[in-house]
């Protein structure tokens, strides 16, 4: 827990895209945190962070955190994917709080260790998956408890874009299974963990995961089918070689169903300099509306505001309070066992069975 005077003191340690088009805006506007430190060793960077952020120090190696650890509550690692591992644990040892990117770790393995460690000091961990406040997702979840589809029997999820060229440069693009590089481990992060809390762990996982560029060195191309306990069944894309997307989700039941084409708005509103507070903030304009079917009856169903910042709104009150993060990192581990059998699935053609375990439950 942190004390009730002053802030929640935050270094955020990576100034990439995930921190400096997500993390630090989300952290900034969100009352009762106050970004203190940034940490980037890249010369460009930061000066874009002194000039963005003037009231926070920015510093050239995260050992600067832990050696002030006391001038810090909590850090935010937006990092490349091997180092959330020893960077998480530093800033345990350190005796802080963490949140860390999708992917909470490069294996499931990982994460479990990251967790023990976290548990073993009575410190908040938690996964930053900001696409469970996607407005299309807090649609498709409304709509699904309150039974205006009737019982589900398949759910559907399309993460698409269209990048026929390789980053070249880019840790995602690089293939040691170290890395935790390619889609399978980016926007599957996101895809799976919607499912998962929609319908909750699955019991059998298959899933194609294809290098479809020439000359890449990861997947970029990625389909994942899950079997959920209750007999949903999700069928999850994401890829970067598709110049017509699919719809966003497509959601059906046994009284209805759910169309909704297009990404969430807060993306690219970040990109553009937006900042979450203001009245239309995550809002879409009604020509991105979804539609649900009902037969003959069908109606345009106003998405639901986004809201990335109540994340970080949920962790500063899991850090005063003592109480639960927004994202208890079980859940990430759950993914990642996911994805380790969809991957595994992918190289043997073959369904694989997960164990059950009751920590991945829905949590609605």
């Amino acid at each position: 827990m942190v004390g009730n005077n002053g802030p929640v003191r935050v270094a955020l340690i990576g100034f990439g895209l995930g921190g400096r088009v997500f993390h630090a805006p989300l952290i900034s506007s969100v009352p009762g945190l106050s970004l203190v430190s940034i940490v980037t060793s890249d010369p460009t960077r930061q000066v874009e962070a002194s000039e963005s952020y003037p009231s926070a120090q920015v510093l050239d190696r995260p050992e600067a955190v832990w050696d002030s650890a006391a001038e810090h509550d909590l850090v935010v690692v937006s990092t490349p994917n091997s180092s959330h591992l020893p960077l998480g644990l530093a800033a345990l040892e350190a005796g802080l709080a963490v949140v860390i990117d999708k992917p909470l770790a490069a294996t499931a393995e990982d994460g479990r260790a990251l967790a023990a460690a976290a548990a073993a000091r009575g410190l908040l961990l938690s996964v930053f998956q900001n696409r469970r406040w996607d407005g299309d997702f807090i649609t498709v979840w409304r709509l699904i408890d309150e039974g205006a589809l009737g019982p589900v029997h398949r759910f559907e999820s399309r993460y698409e874009r269209w990048r026929p060229e390789p980053k070249p440069h880019t840790w995602r693009e690089r293939g040691a299974p170290e890395e935790a590089g390619g889609l399978l481990f980016d926007l599957g992060s996101h895809i799976a963990d919607q499912a998962l809390q929609l319908f909750g762990r699955p019991t059998h996982v298959y899933a194609e995961v294809e290098r479809r560029r020439p000359s890449v060195e990861v997947d970029d191309d990625v389909f994942i089918a899950l079997t959920h306990r209750d007999g949903v069944h999700s069928h999850l894309w994401a890829s970067v070689v598709a110049a017509i997307r699919g719809p966003r989700f497509r959601v059906l039941g046994l009284r209805g169903a759910f169309e909704k084409h297009g990404m969430d708005v807060q993306e690219d509103a970040l990109v553009a300099g937006g900042r979450p507070g203001g009245p239309d903030w995550g809002s879409e304009p009604a020509e991105q509306w979804g539609r649900l079917s009902t037969g003959d009856d069908v109606r345009e169903v106003e998405t639901e505001p986004g809201a990335y910042q109540e994340y970080y709104a949920g962790v500063a009150e899991a850090l005063r309070s003592g109480g639960p993060p927004p994202v208890d990192v079980q859940d990430s581990i759950a993914v990642l066992e996911v994805l380790e059998a969809a991957r595994e699935s992918a190289r043997t053609g073959k369904v694989v069975e997960l164990p059950d375990q009751a920590a991945a439950e829905p949590s609605k």
